[in-house]
């Protein structure tokens, strides 16, 4: 469990320093320039990344449970999961009016992915590793509306046709991973098959 918990500082700690300590992470670029920013970033991202799998995993072996949720709830997640995957992928798809309007997109995305785990899974580590990206994603949204509104930042307008290519690409996205790769890279099987 210490290096699930190790693992959530370094990544989500990593992934905040933007907002949280924007006048360290600007004097560091300064001094030692963006590459090496990138370098650091790139290295404790992976680090922590590393830390969560593996805390993760070894946390799933001897789980300590905090509720059991219903056969149903698996469901209501992966309802739930279809607007994570349609939002992640506006973050890359450019000019869509959903990232016109959402602003932060991925932010938004991990919001649905945390909570539909959180819904389905009620170990310690779940609480754990959901809760940790749920808290982080929701302040991380709320601190980024919030600066580009004072900021004056606008999204643009976006296409509608840009919005049918996220939707079909998401729904893509979601289902490859729903019906494979969760289960491969896993060992779960959400959809049973």
């Amino acid at each position: 469990m210490l290096l699930l918990i190790l693992g959530l500082i370094l990544f989500l700690g990593m992934h905040s320093a933007r907002l949280f300590a924007a006048e360290k992470r600007a004097s560091f670029i300064a001094a030692k320039g963006p590459l090496a920013w990138k370098g650091i970033y790139a290295l404790v991202s992976i680090v922590g990344f590393v830390l969560i799998i593996y805390g993760y995993g070894q946390a799933r072996m001897s789980p300590t449970w905090l509720w059991i949720s219903p056969v149903w709830t698996r469901h209501v997640a992966a309802l739930l999961t279809i607007p994570a995957f349609i939002l992640i992928a506006a973050t890359y798809i450019p000019g869509s009016c959903i990232k016109a309007r959402v602003g932060h997109p991925m932010l938004l995305g991990v919001k649905f992915w945390a909570l539909a785990h959180l819904i389905a899974n009620g170990s310690l580590a779940d609480l754990l590793l959901f809760g940790g990206f749920l808290a982080w994603a929701t302040a991380l949204f709320v601190v980024s509306r919030k600066r580009d509104r004072a900021a004056g930042v606008g999204y643009g307008k976006g296409k509608p046709v840009m919005d049918a290519v996220v939707v079909v690409v998401g729904l893509v996205a979601w289902a490859a991973f729903a019906f494979y790769l969760h289960g491969a890279w896993i060992g779960v099987k959400p959809m049973g098959v």
